[in-house]
This record gives structure tokens, C-alpha cells and sequence, in this order.
């Protein structure tokens, strides 16, 4: 049963990207009119509502691309007069794109910053920007190391590896966590983002936190030496062909791609494993920080709670409460409104991402609703 369910997680994983072509997602492209595409949930149509025609134009975090590719193929078995072209950019672009007035909405794995939401009230005439959670999940750490399918870690260690202050998988500090392990004489090969990333924000934010990482968390690299890759796709890509390698990415890249992924040593009574249900215990734990309808949330990275997998993201979409362009509010609006429902969260876990808990998800659909 297990082989099968990774079998089957994987084939829908890999059917997603098949449906995104060349990164163009439109919703005018499916015969399939029930939803019944297996692409990590049937949506029912019955359950959703089209609203407005025409182009709905979208970019940012490379995080939820592969949920974003399902949601798009289960909105356009029901909505044919709408294209919905969803670009993973990264987090840093996405929001840029949107505070130029480019598309209707961004994603992004960090909250918007004070400075970002006073410039968003420029294209959200009479409103502002506000952060929605949509999709959660762990950011996994998957390493290609010859001869170890089983590897612990912690987050001194982890901080130091991508730091570049250990450089050789049988050092001492790896050796102490691993015991068992016949651990090789092979350079470390560290591969960071080349773009700003959410992604690289919350797994900074968690190296600070837990591991005395020396550098301040950004959507910015700031650690010493490592190679760089762009997106998720490519630093997930590097790791499964370069003996030595590692880095930082969201589980469904690792499953899909069958990439070993670290298990954490936390404090807790046994070290954990990135799974879905262990990032939702964590993200379970997060606090509303954000104001009125903002709904930014402060994740806990240092739980020593047993099995909560503490290296977690949520990725918002970024949308305006009020003052959205008038040509693409009702398609935004429906669009959100079925990604956010149970239908829409239901299809994310055998992708490897976590559906909202559902005090968040409530208030995300309630805020939805008001989007005018």
C-alpha cells in the first residue's frame, strides 16, 4: 500500500506539470466538464461558481506551483470562458508584479511587508492589499548523498552546512547525529535560490530561529559560498543529479522526483520526518498577526512538539480587499473562492502540501467573500 500511494502521489505530482505545458495554465484547455481529472482531487463542478470571462493573469511563488497547476485544471473543468495564466516567478517577483498593477493577484511564502502594503494601496484604489494562507506544507530537505537513505539532522548543523563552515558529509557533527550511518568522504555540495524566495525566507526564518543561522532571514541568499539555482524546480533538479548535494524545497518535488528527504531532530522524543501531517501539526501552532482582514501568520519554527515538523511554510495570495479592476474581480473572486473551499483544499494532500487547518481556512473564506 505504501509503494502504491508513492506511486500514485508521484503520477499525480508528474501529471500536473504535464497540464502547466509551458508554464501557461488556461482554464479553456480541458474538455473534462465534472472535474474528474485525478490531478489530486476531483473538483465537482456542481460546487463551483464561474464568474467573469476572459485572461486572469497571476504570478509568484514557485512553492505552490503544483498545487496552483490542479486548481487551475479542476476550475477549468467547470469555467470554460476563463484563462488563468499562473507564473512561478518566485514570491519576490510575484509581488512585484502585482504592486506594478500587472495581475489580478500574487502568491508569496512570506506576508507582505508594512512598506509593500502602503505601496499596494496605489493599485487597490480605496483598499489595500491583504495576505490570504492558501496552501501549507513543509519545506523539505532532500539530500543525494550515495550509500544513506536515512539521515538525521538538526538545525545547528544544518545552518553550518549552508554556511559552509562543514564542507565533508562524514563530519563529526553529521556523524554524531547518524551513528549507523556509513557516512562518505564527499564534499558537501550546498545549492541555495538564485531568486528571491518565500521558500528561502521561512527556511532562514527557521535556521535564526533554532539553529543560530549568522545572517539575517530574507527572500534573499545571504549565506556564504553554495551554488545557486532558480525556483524550486531547479535546486530539487540539482540535488537528484549531483552526488553530494543538497538543499531546500517543498515535498511535492521531492516526492515526485523520489529526492531523500532529512529528518529533523527537533528535541522532541524521535527525530521527524517532512510529511504532511507532521507540517500541519506545526503549522497548527501559528498565530494571526496580521490585522482586520489581513491574515498573515507568525509560524512557530522552534516546536519541540513530538511529531511536529517545525521547517514549514504557508503561501498567501495576494489579492486586493477592495478597489480590484473591475474586469477581473469576479473572475479572481471565484477563482479564490473554490481554491480556498473544502473541494480546493481536499486536492492538496497527495500532493505533499497541507490543507489550511480549518479555523484559518473559515477565515479565509469569509474574507474572500467581502473582496469587492
Amino acid at each position: 500500500m505504501k509503494l502504491q500511494r508513492k506511486n500514485r502521489v508521484r503520477a499525480l505530482a508528474v501529471g500536473a506539470l504535464a497540464v502547466s505545458g509551458a508554464l501557461a495554465l488556461t482554464a479553456c484547455g480541458s474538455d473534462d466538464t465534472t472535474g474528474g481529472n485525478g490531478g489530486g482531487g476531483a473538483a465537482k463542478a456542481s460546487n463551483i461558481k464561474c464568474e467573469g470571462k476572459g485572461k486572469l493573469l497571476a504570478s509568484g511563488s514557485s512553492a505552490q506551483k503544483n498545487a496552483m497547476d490542479v486548481w487551475v485544471q479542476n476550475y477549468s473543468g467547470a469555467c470554460k470562458g476563463t484563462e488563468i495564466n499562473y507564473q512561478p516567478t518566485g514570491s519576490g517577483a510575484g509581488v512585484t508584479t502585482f504592486l506594478q498593477g500587472q495581475t489580478a493577484f500574487a502568491g508569496s511564502d512570506s506576508a507582505l511587508k508594512p512598506e509593500e502594503v502602503t505601496k499596494s494601496k496605489q493599485v487597490c484604489k480605496g483598499g489595500q492589499a491583504i495576505d490570504l494562507p492558501m496552501v501549507g506544507g513543509p519545506i523539505a530537505v532532500g539530500y543525494n548523498v550515495p550509500g544513506v537513505d536515512d539521515l538525521v539532522l538538526d538545525a545547528p548543523t544544518l545552518s553550518k552546512i549552508f554556511n559552509s563552515e562543514i564542507t565533508k558529509w562524514n563530519d563529526k557533527a553529521i556523524q554524531k547525529l547518524n551513528p549507523d550511518a556509513k557516512l562518505p568522504d564527499l564534499k558537501i555540495q550546498a545549492f541555495h535560490r538564485s531568486d528571491d524566495s518565500g521558500t528561502t525566507d521561512n527556511f532562514t526564518k527557521y535556521l535564526k530561529a533554532a539553529g543560530g543561522w549568522k545572517h539575517e532571514p530574507a527572500k534573499k541568499w545571504e549565506g556564504e559560498g553554495g551554488q545557486a539555482a532558480s525556483g524550486s524546480a531547479g535546486v530539487s533538479s540539482q540535488v537528484k543529479q549531483t552526488s553530494g548535494a543538497i538543499s531546500y524545497f517543498e515535498l511535492s518535488y521531492a516526492t515526485s522526483s523520489k529526492i531523500p528527504t532529512v529528518k529533523l531532530n527537533t528535541g522532541a522524543k524521535e527525530p521527524v520526518e517532512a510529511t504532511v501531517d507532521n507540517a500541519s501539526k506545526a503549522i497548527s501552532e501559528a498565530k494571526q498577526v496580521g490585522k482586520g482582514d489581513d491574515l498573515a501568520l507568525q509560524l512557530n519554527y522552534t516546536t519541540k512538539a513530538d511529531g511536529a515538523y517545525p521547517i514549514t511554510l504557508v503561501t498567501y495570495e495576494i489579492a486586493c480587499d477592495k478597489g480590484n479592476k473591475a474586469e477581473t474581480l469576479p473572475a479572481t473572486k471565484s477563482f479564490l473562492t473554490y481554491v480556498s473551499s473544502k473541494d480546493g483544499q481536499a486536492a492538496l494532500k497527495e500532493l505533499g502540501y497541507a490543507p489550511l487547518p480549518t479555523e484559518i481556512a473559515d477565515k479565509v473564506r469569509a474574507t474572500v467573500a467581502k473582496i469587492s
